[in-house]
């Protein structure tokens, strides 16, 4: 599939031009459609100085960057945990756009006192983390247009056709707002972050060739510890050398992705400008995305050339362990 990306040397004048243009065509954006895994038409999650839309690209390396990076695997490869369909269903977390008309439905959560209570407007065949049948995390995420607003819930499942749900967890975000979970509260994800403001998404890719906003990945092992704007720890372990939930890695600025095919450019200079946060306890540098049967997951495996040794720790401050 032939790819109509820009020259180099077009690229090097619209990345000049990135920042103002992109508020600009936010602003102006085309109405967002409505269904699974469309194109948001370049609006982003957030306000502009929300974290996760924080350029962080000449901020201080954190002192301990080295020994946390080792912990989770110098030699280890990113992994582009997304493409388009694995064992039988889509690989990747799926998302679905509904408006203010669509019928919310009472949730059922089993961690209801860290859970944003329901109704949530989840569609009855919205589409589930791995299917159907998946036996794995099961996320749901809806986002409703009209309101801006983003549902998400883990260990999802569908109660009489979808009238009702029950799952693991849930939580709502305003899109409008920079308001965090409450201090010690986990969301859908251990993190107590938003899933969907981090997917690798095909809109922005293929369409915006441009991500404006840092990315989600997971590791094996991590601290008993989070650092805002995550909320919440998932772990045990007190090792210091361990990465806690919401630390943010970035991409190192020596490193050459001129090589690489365009698509995984548009993913690794985001890795480079805004980095990608620790967001649950799962593979280690595995890069999280949205399923596309449109993906070439040829390109998109090239990533896997990039190795822990080329990311380091963002300074980390206000770090909670209790």
């Amino acid at each position: 599939m032939k790819l109509a990306f820009p020259s180099l040397s077009r690229r090097r004048v619209i990345g000049a031009l990135a920042t103002s243009a992109f508020h600009r065509t936010t602003l102006a954006a085309e109405p967002i459609p409505l269904g699974p895994n469309v194109s948001l038409k370049g609006r982003r999650p957030f306000p502009a100085d929300n974290p996760w839309n924080r350029d962080i690209s000449r901020d201080p390396v954190d002192p301990n960057s080295d020994a946390i990076v080792a912990s989770i695997g110098l030699d280890k490869r990113l992994h582009p945990d997304f493409g388009t369909v694995w064992q039988g269903a889509p690989s990747g977390i799926p998302y679905v756009v509904v408006d203010s008309r669509q019928p919310r439905v009472p949730v059922t959560f089993e961690y209801p006192d860290e859970s944003d209570p329901g109704p949530y407007p989840i569609p009855p065949d919205a589409p589930i983390e791995g299917g159907p049948s998946a036996k794995g995390d099961r996320h749901v995420l809806v986002i409703e247009r009209d309101t801006w607003r983003l549902y998400e819930t883990f260990s999802s499942y569908p109660q009489n056709g979808g009238k009702s749900w029950k799952a693991g967890s849930g939580a709502v975000f305003d899109l409008n707002s920079n308001k965090l979970r409450p201090a010690g509260w986990t969301s859908a994800d251990a993190a107590g972050l938003p899933i969907f403001p981090g997917l690798v998404r095909y809109d922005e890719v293929m369409e915006q060739q441009a991500i404006h906003h840092a990315l989600r990945f997971t590791v094996t092992r991590s601290r008993r510890a989070y650092v805002p704007p995550a909320t919440h720890f998932a772990s045990r372990n007190t090792d210091a050398n361990l990465p806690p939930m919401g630390m943010r890695v970035r991409l190192k600025a020596s490193v050459d992705i001129s090589k690489f095919p365009p698509p995984a450019q548009v993913i690794l200079t985001a890795l480079k400008r805004y980095g990608m946060m620790v967001a649950d306890n799962g593979g280690d540098w595995f890069l999280s995305g949205a399923p596309d049967p449109r993906w070439n997951v040829e390109q998109i495996a090239t990533l896997k050339r990039i190795r822990g040794r080329d990311f380091e720790v963002v300074r980390m401050a206000g770090i909670v362990t209790r």
